[in-house]
């Protein structure tokens, strides 16, 4: 593709040559809308993403840990593009301080800049049937917080938290919209974009069961597909006939009316739906999923429902490889800068990982394979696909050290 050198060596570190896949112009553009260095001499926008990109990739738990590995000699503090080396005091002036709307902004101006080399080998499990639709899941999740530390984070009378609210784009496969709020926010108010283009297909679980949000994502022509709420009332109009050959795991396929007080209220009583159970194995469990599409086979419908679960492993991945969960800042506006940053990385990543390694790797192997090397003057191209295959042995005519030629008194 032409973004990255296929040699051994390089003049600058693992950890730069990511950051170098930030467009200098975008990450201006940024800085000019939120006027984000304004004010500042030393410790300016880029020295904060390089230190807490630093952090993100190395799993750093205190900024102590960030100001030490970047601080380990002026050469590495230079090729990071950086004057000094962050003071903890400086990084946690400016984690307070500096809003995190640069950071935001420059995620979603990053995914618009690389979005067609990403959707080229982004999609994976495509539902035929579908394979040309616009798909969106919608999900959120906690992240609980000490209320005592972070007290603007009210959830519970004793306990605090966060809600990140996400919106995954299936042929991206990356998160298009994220937002953060407490965690005492109902799903559906916390997530900004409710309702879309024509032809837009939504998955949903039940927190986003909203009856006149229904209607409207009716009326604009939306599919929605939604996991019904076990108290829904509605009348069967009719049973459509089910799979006589395949599809076993398809229960019932019938199409209903809401016949509820809050359904007529909001205008969904007008409108018919479609019930279809779904037998999960792997649980051993059923799920009645709900939709107002019927021109969808039942397993494209149970198939599309099951997306959900790529979503799940993207929270899954962030928590595990990135730092959403122990934070360098107490302040509202740490915590925030610290959240944007991560799917920043995980873009990154992900953008290494689709177009740079020629087998497929977990990206939880991936991550921990570049972590491995971030400080090493090593090409991309050869920490993707080389470092990590098999032992290394090295030639040399020296015999080993015997570490046992001398004896030891222990007296």
């Amino acid at each position: 593709m032409g973004l990255f050198k296929r040699n051994k060596n390089n003049n600058r570190p693992v950890i730069r040559q990511i950051i170098d896949l930030i467009p200098s112009d975008i990450l201006q553009g940024c800085i000019n809308e939120t006027q984000s260095d304004k004010g500042t001499f030393r410790y300016r926008t880029y020295d904060q993403l390089v230190a807490q990109i630093f952090g993100q990739l190395n799993k750093c738990y205190t900024l102590e840990d960030i100001s030490a590995g970047i601080a380990v000699n002026k050469t590495f503090i230079a090729d990071l593009g950086l004057s000094q080396s962050p003071a903890r005091s400086t990084m946690g002036d400016g984690n307070r301080k500096r809003s995190f709307e640069v950071y935001k902004k420059l995620y979603f101006k990053l995914l618009s800049h690389y979005g067609k080399v990403i959707k080229a080998r982004g999609r994976a499990n495509v539902i035929e049937e579908v394979k040309n639709k616009t798909i969106k899941i919608v999900d959120s999740t906690t992240i609980s917080l000490c209320l005592g530390l972070f007290d603007w984070a009210k959830f519970r009378t004793a306990k605090g938290g966060l809600k990140i609210h996400t919106q995954w784009d299936d042929c991206l496969g990356l998160p298009d919209l994220v937002n953060i709020t407490e965690a005492k926010i109902h799903d559906v108010k916390g997530h900004p974009q409710r309702i879309y283009p024509k032809g837009t297909i939504i998955i949903e679980d039940r927190g986003y069961f909203d009856f006149g949000l229904m209607c409207a994502r009716c009326r604009a022509d939306n599919h929605f597909v939604t996991r019904i709420k076990d108290n829904t009332l509605y009348s069967v109009l009719k049973k459509r006939e089910l799979p006589k050959e395949k599809d076993g795991h398809i229960l019932a396929d019938e199409e209903i009316m809401l016949t509820g007080q809050q359904a007529g209220q909001s205008g969904m009583g007008d409108y018919a739906l479609r019930r279809v159970a779904v037998y999960d194995a792997a649980r051993d469990r059923t799920i009645v999923v709900l939709t107002n599409n019927f021109d969808w086979s039942a397993a494209t419908v149970a198939a599309l429902y099951k997306k959900r679960w790529d979503i799940e492993l993207f929270f899954k991945s962030m928590k595990q490889n990135l730092q959403i969960k122990t934070f360098l800042g107490t302040s509202e506006n740490a915590v925030k800068s610290q959240i944007y940053i991560a799917p920043i990385c995980y873009l990154l990543l992900e953008l290494l990982r689709r177009n740079t390694c020629k087998a497929e790797h977990a990206f939880s192997n991936f991550v921990e394979r570049i972590r491995i090397c971030l400080a090493y003057y090593l090409s991309l191209e050869y920490v993707c696909n080389h470092v990590g295959q098999g032992a290394k042995s090295i030639k040399t005519d020296q015999p080993p050290p015997d570490l046992f030629s001398h004896e030891i008194s222990l007296f």
